[in-house]
């Protein structure tokens, strides 16, 4: 049996008892100055070292330096803070996420105890390694000019970014899952999972990304022949996120089926899917997405897929689908690891980083 729980994850489960819920009527500025607060007290724990770790100005590149593959990584991981430091990094991350969203991240920095299993590899690891997550703060949130801070590891990227005494970023978003399900079953075309020791996992069964797949397939079974003709893309997912991790998302077309076409029930489901994405942010913050795509009229929207049209996890046939609009692409893809290896992201279109309200900011004030 291997070391199941790690530091960040016992952090997670003292947050439910520490940190409230977030409040569905939580207002902008009280998102806004809780954020702030977190990434105070959090600063304030740290040693010189540690705040050179983890301090870069607002104009540093390294802002737009994201990936979401196991990699080294600037920033202070929370394997070099001590329980009262991870407690309070936990915090700051729980301030812009949903009990959803923050479920979802600390799920999936678990989940690199599950692929020690699955790979074989020793409990003392570092290439799976769940406490490899860090913590990176660009600008200084006691002061009214822009600031941002970001959690990044394996399979987990989040940003959020604080100007004039608001949120005005909180994309790229990216969430990961592989495997997609924990299974013990020797008849899947993805073999790790025949390793007997998957069966004493706890995670075993559980599904981090498990709605953002499920109510795509609601959706895509209700469509008829002629609308499936405008849904589908390719016969064949492809092998990863088309936008991967460039600074810049951008696609040369809008495919897909349009919401505007769609039957009342199917817009219902539409609109499912899409909140999974949003609802991983906190009300307020997803109330702000929300009311940007009502501006930009929904029924813009378009739903594309690729790929296998059954929900089969790991048996080696990958499905993609996507949601596009005018300011927003959300992606799914899950082919890798014979297609038992999920990866979902967010990507504002316009205003990724922060860039287009920051280009606003800068026109209008002196610097």
């Amino acid at each position: 049996m291997i070391r199941i729980l790690f530091g960040c994850l016992l952090v997670g489960q003292t947050l439910a008892q520490t940190v409230a819920p977030s409040a569905p009527k939580a207002t902008s500025q009280r998102v806004r100055d809780e954020m702030r607060e977190a990434a105070q007290t959090f600063l304030q724990s740290l040693t010189a070292e540690q705040r050179q770790q983890v301090a870069f100005s607002f104009e540093d590149p390294e802002r737009f330096n994201w990936h979401f593959v196991p990699r080294e990584r600037k920033g202070l991981p929370l394997k070099q803070m001590n329980p009262n430091q991870r407690k309070l990094a936990m915090s700051l991350l729980r301030t812009g996420l949903s009990d959803q969203g923050y479920g979802k991240a600390t799920s999936i920095m678990d989940w690199e105890n599950v692929l020690r299993v699955v790979d074989n590899r020793p409990p003392n690891d570092t290439y799976r390694d769940p406490e490899n997550y860090s913590f990176t703060v660009f600008g200084d949130p006691t002061k009214t000019e822009p600031w941002s801070w970001r959690v990044e590891g394996h399979h987990l990227s989040v940003q959020f970014l604080s100007l004039n005494g608001k949120i005005i970023a909180q994309t790229p978003t990216f969430f990961g899952s592989n495997p997609a399900i924990v299974q013990f079953d020797s008849t899947m075309a993805d073999k790790r999972m025949a390793n007997p020791k998957v069966a004493d996992l706890p995670q075993r069964g559980k599904q981090i990304l498990k709605q953002e797949s499920e109510r795509a397939f609601a959706l895509l079974n209700t469509l008829t022949a002629d609308q499936r003709k405008q849904t589908i893309i390719a016969a064949v997912a492809y092998p990863e996120i088309v936008t991967s991790n460039k600074r810049t998302a951008s696609l040369e077309r809008m495919d897909g089926l349009k919401m505007s076409e769609m039957t009342a029930e199917q817009r219902k489901l539409f609109m499912d899917l899409l909140q999974v994405y949003l609802n991983n942010y906190r009300v307020t913050l997803a109330k702000q997405q929300l009311d940007k795509l009502e501006k930009n009229n929904l029924e813009n929207l378009r739903f594309a897929w690729a790929g296998d049209l059954t929900p089969q996890l790991g048996e080696g046939k990958g499905w993609y689908y996507r949601i596009h609009g005018p300011t927003i692409l959300i992606e799914y893809d899950n082919t890798q690891t014979n297609a038992n290896h999920v990866h979902t992201v967010v990507r504002d279109l316009t205003n990724d980083w922060g860039e287009d309200l920051l280009r606003e900011h800068y026109q209008a004030t002196k610097h």
